[in-house]
């Protein structure tokens, strides 16, 4: 390690993490453990040397005493003759376990009773944490591979399968997890780690919590109505103090025209820890402030498209990142169905005038989606470029988000419906977008939560056969994958059948949470294909 300067370094780069995680930490749990200011230049040094190939191990494992005095016998034994990193780290910590490791696959099941084996083995119980875990209070699912926690949009989709699966409970337990997050942490963060609680994602609980409805009746509203309001503050942060002057606070922007819009952020301007080197090093690539850069990162990651080129200022390399200049299309969609949902709870609860309000609300909402973000000539929904003043014109699956929610207009709808036939639409189901980047959240990759919400976009416009169509596709990838691999994996290929999916930060996982859950759906919405998944040669062969 180079003296002197590197030292310098070291020590600012350290004090701005700490400052930043006392600042930021949500106040009921800012003595949990968050290991990149816990450990200080440990965590720094291995994830640089680096240690473990993945950054999201160190980041996971568990300290055998305690951090304080992990670090000081660190800063004791570093500069002795023979001293080893890794043997060090692995003396001191426990590693990360994977539950499912030991999971074997029986080649001999189909798809959809393999999932069913998968539920009980991605099943984690109500624990106490350990390391930068936090505890959840109820049983749970994860969605398998190196994660190992819950994940916030994620866990919607798997939903979709376990209530095929006649899970309802544990839908119920996980609804009370997220529930507990947002009373505990004043939000729903990525994922029940630490490191995860400057940031949230895609805001699905009022999805949750009308598919619970599904099973339990509406008295769900009213029940889940004061966690919604929270979240929806979460989101809605510092709206107040918008002006002219001052358009932009966190999550919300005030654009010329006097709409409000959202955007993704996170608090801490700083490398993820699950991600440490890498951000340094594109950080380094960019050129520019590193603060900036590490937030338009995390913002990505709150997005849950981490990364995407439509991020990406010159729609191709992630350097040139600039997501907190972007109000997705998905997102505003997703606050969208937040409101109305509010607005369905105030008139349970027998409150007309908060019903008026969120209704009045969610009206500008769709005014402001569709007057920004739908590009006429294109005839399709994209993000919105505020700071620049135009849409971004980059076509992703972002752009079914509003035919989801039934904010589009049926021309609008039409118009949509006839570009994911012309360009979106493969082999395998529908492209993530019309880009071949190096990332995973581009072409040739397709993932099951977007199946999900084009074809159900697609169905409320009546666009049923090429609904369809997706659907047959994208079964019977998954059906074809399982059986040339045992495995549910993350994602897929969807333009060549042959060959893996691949881009972004690490190898695609198997598992898979959201992959199960859409899958059931899917044979329980299209029965019509369950004998592509029970594996008949000649429905194979008939894409």
């Amino acid at each position: 390690m180079k003296q002197g300067k590197s030292k310098k370094s070291y020590f600012l780069l350290n004090l701005i993490l700490l400052l930043l995680s006392y600042i930021y930490a949500p106040s009921p749990v800012h003595a949990q453990y968050r290991p990149e200011t816990d450990l200080q230049e440990l965590f720094r040094d291995v994830q640089l040397l680096p240690v473990f190939p993945d950054s999201k191990t160190f980041a996971d494992c568990v300290p055998l005493q305690e951090p304080a005095h992990i670090l000081q016998a660190y800063r004791q034994q570093r500069g002795q003759s023979g001293f080893d990193l890794k043997e060090f780290v692995l003396e001191h910590f426990l590693l990360p376990t994977q539950p499912s490791s030991n999971f074997t696959t029986d080649t001999s099941l189909s798809v959809t009773a393999h999932i069913r084996q998968l539920w009980p083995v991605l099943t984690r119980m109500p624990d106490e944490g350990g390391g930068s875990l936090l505890p959840l209070p109820h049983a749970y699912v994860v969605p398998g591979g190196r994660f190992q926690e819950i994940y916030y949009w994620d866990s919607f989709f798997t939903m979709l399968g376990l209530q095929v699966s006649g899970e309802k409970a544990l839908i119920q337990h996980m609804v009370d997890n997220f529930t507990h997050l947002i009373h505990t942490t004043g939000h729903i963060p990525n994922g029940n780690r630490s490191y995860y609680l400057s940031r949230s994602q895609p805001p699905f609980y009022a999805l949750m919590l009308h598919l619970l409805t599904q099973e339990l009746g509406r008295d769900v509203l009213v029940k889940y109505a004061s966690a919604l309001r929270k979240e929806y503050a979460f989101w809605m942060d510092g709206v107040e103090q918008l002006t002219p002057n001052n358009p932009t606070h966190r999550r919300v922007v005030l654009l010329p025209d006097g709409s409000i819009l959202n955007r993704y952020w996170d608090d801490q301007p700083a490398p993820r820890p699950e991600s440490y080197r890498e951000d340094l090093h594109i950080a380094q690539e960019s050129g520019r402030s590193p603060e900036k850069v590490y937030r338009h990162i995390r913002a990505a990651a709150e997005s849950g498209w981490d990364f995407s080129s439509r991020w990406f200022a010159d729609k191709q390399n992630l350097n040139t990142i600039h997501t907190t200049d972007i109000l997705p299309v998905d997102l505003n969609s997703l606050l969208f169905h937040m409101e109305l949902t509010l607005a369905e709870m105030a008139e349970l609860e027998r409150n007309p005038a908060e019903a008026r309000l969120y209704r009045q609300k969610a009206k500008a909402r769709r005014k402001a989606v569709l007057h920004h973000m739908w590009h006429d000539g294109d005839g399709f929904f994209y993000d919105y470029d505020f700071v620049q003043g135009t849409t971004t014109n980059i076509p992703t699956l972002a752009g079914v988000f509003p035919l989801y929610f039934c904010m589009a207009k049926r021309k609008q709808a039409n118009a949509v419906a006839e570009r994911l036939q012309n360009d979106f639409l493969k082999a395998g189901g529908l492209a993530t977008t019309l880009v071949h980047t190096d990332q995973q959240w581009d072409a040739p990759n397709g993932w099951a939560p977007l199946q999900w919400m084009g074809i159900q976009a697609l169905r409320n416009y009546d666009h049923e056969d090429l609904a369809r169509t997706i659907a047959t596709r994208w079964i019977t990838l998954g059906t074809e994958v399982h059986e040339s691999t045992g495995k549910m994996v993350e994602k897929y290929n969807v333009e060549n059948l042959e060959l893996e999916a691949g881009g972004g930060e690490y190898p695609n996982q198997d598992g898979f949470g959201w992959t199960n859950g859409v899958f059931l759906k899917l044979l329980s919405l299209y029965p019509e294909l369950r004998p592509i998944a029970e594996r008949e040669p000649a429905m194979l062969q008939n894409r």
